[in-house]
């Protein structure tokens, strides 16, 4: 294949909206490989075993692609808001801050939710935390496919919630449902990022250019190591590299660090690390629709994810900009926050690993991922279906203002 036709494939692959029809098909092949009479073979891919036992790294595929792949990806997107921070819409505080406080309601009110409906049965009780994550990955897939017209700001929105979202969710899991953190892992993997923040804000290996970026691809795998063996979801470390880069350029650079490495890593992210992951991650056996909506373990997920992410995030983001100085970007209207608040009830994979470490009775475990599969389609669905008619309003408007200049 030639070097001209390799680039074409990759500047499509940078496209959103090329990444997300790749994640969306493969999560359907493996729904419906999952529930056929070959789901056996499927559980049995996914769950596979690779990697060294003496490092503790003999881990599923499933594991390896949610929690390796992902951190790629988690890198591109940590990268992605440090732009927007420093350069981007968010660098106005108060535009910043509605996404962040959105995450926080975003996730505290599906939990509360859920344990309403279960109060009652302490042993269900326990998934309180399985509503709160927003996945980034098929949020992100979903509005590039159905909001191409949407303003760019909403993108931005919610990428910072979504990111949020998820930290605030990891640090429920280190919390609540994990034994304990190992706390001189931690200290080493904030030491390690510390390292990777000062090569490259520092001009300490500026004139040895090849030594700098030798050093990265190791850096960056002890940074994930620790992270992963401190016990916290390792996708973690992709976000805390992707904040520490740098995004602005010096002397004799054409591109800075920040843009250079998103373009080389993205059609890579979009092309193969996320569509292998989600075809990883998407392959939920569902029970049916009569068991499920039968308990209330996955009637609380539905409506925490669906309800409690509506609620939440608008409500947050209203009440933010009513008390205080702080508002959404000028280019949104409050209808595309509530269509934003539908795609983040989205919640396969952080929500489908606190499922795991929840429930170990096989029909609780069973329920928790059937609900969570629901919940997301339903919250999708709607979300999708309000988006594209906004969509429809901004490129009709787009086509206005066109025919006017």
């Amino acid at each position: 294949m030639s070097r001209q036709r390799l680039t074409a494939i990759a500047d499509s692959l940078r496209k959103d909206i090329v990444g997300g029809c790749l994640l969306l098909i493969v999560s359907v092949v493996a729904l419906i490989w999952a529930n056929s009479g070959f789901g056996a073979g499927y559980e049995s891919l996914r769950g596979l075993t690779l990697g060294p036992e003496a490092l503790n790294l003999n881990l599923s595929l499933q594991t390896w692609a949610a929690d390796g792949l992902l951190a790629f990806f988690f890198f591109v997107v940590g990268n992605e808001l440090k732009q927007e921070f420093v350069t981007g819409s968010l660098r106005d505080p108060r535009t910043a801050v509605v996404p962040l406080v959105s995450a926080v309601s975003g996730a505290v009110t599906p939990a509360v939710i859920f344990a309403a409906i279960n109060f009652a049965d302490p042993a269900k009780l326990h998934g309180w935390g399985i509503p709160m994550a927003t996945d980034v990955a098929f949020a992100v897939a979903v509005l590039a496919i159905f909001g191409k017209h949407m303003p760019p700001a909403l993108r931005t929105f919610l990428l910072t919630l979504a990111v949020a979202d998820d930290l605030v969710a990891v640090l429920v899991i280190a919390t609540f449902y994990t034994t304990g953190v190992a706390i001189w892992w931690l200290v080493t993997a904030a030491a390690l990022v510390g390292v990777f923040w000062f090569l490259q804000t520092s001009t300490f290996l500026d004139d040895k250019p090849v030594l700098r970026w030798l050093s990265y691809p190791p850096l960056a795998a002890a940074i994930w190591f620790a992270v992963h063996a401190c016990g916290i979801h390792a996708t973690i470390a992709g976000v805390a590299m992707g904040l520490c880069m740098r995004t602005k350029t010096r002397p004799g650079e054409q591109l800075d660090p920040s843009h250079r490495v998103e373009h080389l890593l993205r059609p890579w992210t979009m092309g193969l690390m996320l569509p292998v992951f989600a075809f990883m991650s998407a392959g939920v056996h569902f029970d049916g629709f009569g068991q499920t909506l039968g308990d209330s373990i996955a009637v609380g997920i539905i409506c925490g994810l669906v309800l409690g992410k509506l609620v939440g995030i608008c409500g947050g983001a209203w009440l933010t900009t009513k008390i205080s100085r702080a508002r959404i970007d000028p280019s949104l209207e409050w209808i595309d926050i509530v269509a934003l608040s539908l795609l983040a009830s989205i919640g396969f994979t952080v929500s489908l690993l606190i499922s795991e470490l929840s429930y170990q009775q096989e029909s609780f475990l069973d329920h928790a991922k059937s609900g969570v599969m629901l919940g997301s389609l339903l919250g999708a669905l709607i979300g999708v279906s309000l988006l594209t008619v906004r969509n429809r309003h901004y490129r009709a408007l787009m086509r206005w203002k066109t025919n006017v200049s």
